[in-house]
């Protein structure tokens, strides 16, 4: 049979004005409709053939497929037969019926048979057995009431269609860039914890049925709803097919790109005169020159101090505190001095790289790591909204999933260099150390070094708190021992006591 809704009946669901004339038509032929399954997406099928009726529904509008699919499915035959009204607002007795109607589709293959289940008494709004049928299953409740005969907003419209059909029947395509778009404040910025229905708009990006208004992914919550907005977010719950996934680009709010070495140092103080044991001093300057991304250091002592034996000490205490900036690649030092002038020439090197091959084999450990950082943050291993604590365990699983101990390696293996981890997925402690540390560093997380005569770990100041992690025991079974990860200072200098 074919019901039209007129002025004092039932209205349809989306209107142009304020429904002073006849405003929707359901084509309801039920009874030439094959058996209807119970409760699922097979309930949404076509009536019908959209044939371009509606004058003011171009092909280029964006929302052309979901108003054609919107007429085939039955469900609206416009304002009038060659009008539509797509940017005509909606009132949220409308979007509830709708709601009601789709929800009742779903479960029984009968639109109206939800609503019809709680009949109008006398003095009722129109829409009143819609909303008692969404109330009795929990979609709206009381907040609703005072807005019924006024324009429906987007937060509230947001409400409706998330709980429209169950959470069960969607995928979530774009979990990922919502959740991380969101959690970065690159989109989706005019939407917080003070939003009406903050989860339900989050939800309804991931399911693919929302995609904002602008380039930052606006949802605009408190705007009017449109028909033409209302119809694509109807179709979209309904025919799995006209869901959007996102294409949002949040590379440049993640990505570790353009980082240097200079960047993974804390900048420090030149003190080119100290005492030969001042170790902030030597600690500072360490932090100037590598911060400069220089590998040269020149002091100007007393002469006095300036002995063979006092030089060879200097030289000893650099290289120890150098140890601390493992990832820098520097494990060697030599020097030049002049007992006379007091001056003295560190240059820091590479034992594993000749000089010729350094820079080169230091560009590729970093472009590596800055590789492995990316791809956390892409695969959403990493999150924005973790604490370092945690995303300094999800490095810690990727490098013990990622490197095997190398237990070939000699005093002049590369093993023992953040290099060896990332090109050839083995190691030995400082190399693990090396890696782990330039990753941390990457994330933004302070950390440093702290060693034995034969081993050395990460030292990582994770939310506050002070950890040390051990990658390289981290590694050394077939499954990764987080036992290892996030030891207070006592637990892991036990393990050698």
């Amino acid at each position: 049979m074919i019901w039209c809704v007129r002025q004092g009946k039932r209205p349809g669901l989306l209107r142009g004005g304020r429904l002073l004339a006849a405003v929707l038509c359901l084509i309801l032929a039920l009874g030439a409709l094959p058996a209807r399954a119970a409760g699922s997406m097979a309930n949404f099928v076509a009536l019908r053939s959209y044939d371009g009726r509606f004058a003011d529904v171009e092909e280029d509008d964006w929302y052309y497929a979901n108003v054609a699919a919107l007429y085939e499915l039955g469900l609206t035959n416009g304002q009038s037969d060659v009008s539509f009204g797509p940017r005509s607002s909606v009132t949220l007795g409308e979007a509830a019926a709708f709601a009601a109607r789709l929800r009742s589709l779903y479960v029984s293959g009968d639109p109206e048979a939800g609503a019809a289940a709680y009949p109008l008494e006398e003095g009722d709004a129109w829409y009143a057995g819609y909303v008692r049928y969404l109330t009795a299953l929990g979609i709206v409740d009381s907040a609703f009431a005072a807005s019924y005969d006024g324009d429906a907003t987007r937060a509230q419209v947001a409400h409706l269609i998330a709980n429209t059909l169950p959470a069960s029947e969607f995928s979530q395509p774009n979990a990922l860039a919502v959740n991380m778009g969101y959690a970065l404040r690159a989109y989706i910025t005019d939407v917080d914890e003070y939003t009406p229905y903050q989860q339900e708009i989050l939800q309804l990006y991931r399911w693919g049925i929302v995609t904002g208004s602008d380039s930052q992914g606006s949802y605009y919550p408190n705007r009017a709803i449109t028909r033409g907005e209302l119809t694509a977010l109807l179709t979209r719950l309904a025919d799995p097919a006209l869901r959007v996934t996102l294409d949002w680009d949040l590379s440049a709010y993640y990505s570790a790109k353009g980082t240097t070495y200079q960047d993974l140092v804390e900048p420090g103080t030149l003190r080119r005169s100290h005492s030969l044991t001042d170790e902030d001093a030597i600690d500072g300057n360490l932090r100037y020159m590598l911060s400069r991304g220089e590998s040269v250091l020149t002091l100007q002592l007393e002469a006095k101090d300036v002995t063979q034996d006092n030089v060879t000490a200097l030289m000893n205490r650099y290289l120890t505190a150098m140890r601390r900036y493992l990832e820098q690649s520097y494990n060697a030092v030599n020097c030049t001095y002049s007992a006379s002038t007091g001056r003295v020439t560190l240059r820091f090197y590479s034992s594993i790289f000749s000089d010729a091959l350094l820079p080169s084999a230091r560009s590729a450990t970093l472009e590596r790591a800055i590789a492995v950082h990316d791809m956390l943050w892409q695969t959403g291993v990493v999150t924005a909204d973790m604490t370092d604590y945690e995303k300094a365990r999800a490095y810690f699983t990727w490098v013990c999933e990622n490197c095997a101990y190398d237990h070939r390696a000699t005093s002049s293996s590369v093993a023992h260099t953040a290099y060896s981890l990332f090109e050839m997925g083995s190691a030995v402690c400082d190399g693990y150390t090396a890696a782990y540390n330039m990753l941390l560093k990457l994330e933004g997380i302070a950390c440093t070094t702290q060693s034995t005569e034969d081993h050395i770990w990460t030292v990582a100041t994770l939310d506050g708190v002070t950890y040390h992690i051990d990658t390289t025991w981290g590694s050394q079974t077939g499954t990764v021992r987080y036992q290892y990860f996030a030891m207070t200072p006592e637990q892991s200098l036990a393990r050698f006591s």
